[in-house]
């Protein structure tokens, strides 16, 4: 956040609080200001990957979201957003792709890293290159505005294996994403986060990513699912134990706020609705109980709607999410929900 809008922002917590709105109010409409990338740095953890095909996560960010390609004569084109730090120009894609159909081939890093996300390759559970998403199938409004979202079924996959400030190794970092509460199925795994560099299953601890679905085979929470769970290989984690935590509720709002973060011998899972309302912690704590989490093995690529070894059998929307260094403080991410809800998606 630049100097002049820290003083905006400031300004306005002050005169809300003076009016009788209070902190945590102050604090939200602050937080409204700005984008969740500039609230993730103000807090000491700045995103190094931030994808969104609905909205900037930057308050000064004006390039491009995503880019599609028409079945129509194979041409591509780069979506942007209407206004800097704003929604997308869903016009611009509705324009290109008329009379014909079109799906997303890229949905660009907002952070400036390069950190990319394109068709899937194959991989150890599945061949490839995966299917890419129908860049209509997923209509929201997004800020008073018409957007689309990622329609991942399954078979479709995104991924980046050559990234650059990923966490590795036993590092901490942050993820949040926020999905459609209501498309989910049994299959492995709608993922958004850190996976294996190979496309292969290189055993456990080597991937940090949010898990959405109802799958039960490694772990699951209380209820019939879906849940927020973290895919780390070889185990989709509700909490320190192995399979079942039933302090991690089943979650099914239409736009859910989806948290995971990690750290050395931490971990944490957190999650609300996106249009109203906090987030709320569902396991904070160590690394699972079993061998080979603690320390982790982060190898640094980013997936999207499959496994780390492009297991592709899941279902799932997804309309944005970002990466941080270091692992976020529960206010940073108290301050980003807030800015979440702001931004009014239905």
């Amino acid at each position: 956040m630049r100097k002049s809008e820290r003083l905006v922002a400031a300004t306005a917590a002050t005169c809300l609080a003076l009016a009788g709105v209070g902190v945590v109010g102050a604090q939200e409409a602050a937080a409204a200001g700005s984008g969740p990338c500039d609230i993730y740095a103000a807090g000491g953890t700045p995103c190094v990957a931030a994808h969104s095909t609905t909205r900037a996560l930057y308050s000064a960010y004006h390039g491009s979201l995503y880019q599609v390609r028409r079945g129509s004569d194979g041409h591509t084109a780069n979506i942007g957003v209407l206004s800097t730090g704003g929604p997308a120009n869903a016009a611009a894609q509705d324009s290109f792709c008329a009379n014909t159909s079109c799906v997303i081939t890229v949905i660009y890093d907002q952070s400036g890293r390069g950190n990319n996300l394109t068709q899937a390759p194959g991989g150890g559970a599945a061949g490839g290159p995966d299917n890419l998403a129908n860049a209509t199938a997923a209509p929201t409004t997004v800020q008073g505005h018409k957007a689309y979202g990622v329609f991942v079924a399954p078979g479709t996959g995104y991924r980046n294996d050559h990234t650059s400030g990923i966490a590795t190794g036993d590092g901490a970092e942050g993820e949040y994403a926020i999905f459609d509460g209501t498309h989910f199925n049994s299959g492995c795994c709608f993922d958004y986060g850190n996976a294996e560099t190979s496309n292969n299953d290189t055993g456990n601890g080597h991937m940090e990513a949010i898990y959405f679905g109802n799958n039960k085979i490694w772990g699951s929470g209380s209820g019939n699912g879906p849940w927020i769970m973290a895919d780390l290989e070889n185990g989709l984690f509700s909490g320190v134990n192995q399979h079942v935590n039933t302090n991690d509720p089943s979650v099914s709002h239409r736009y859910l706020t989806a948290v995971v973060k990690g750290g050395p011998n931490k971990w944490a899972i957190r999650g609300g609705n996106a249009q109203s309302g906090g987030v709320s912690t569902f396991y904070s704590g160590k690394r699972p109980n079993v061998s080979g989490y603690n320390p982790m093995h982060k190898e640094g690529a980013i997936i999207l709607g499959i496994g780390g070894d492009n297991s592709k059998a899941s279902a799932g929307t997804f309309y944005e999410g970002v990466m941080t260094a270091g692992y976020p403080s529960d206010s940073t991410e108290n301050s980003v929900q807030a800015n979440i809800v702001a931004a009014a998606y239905h």
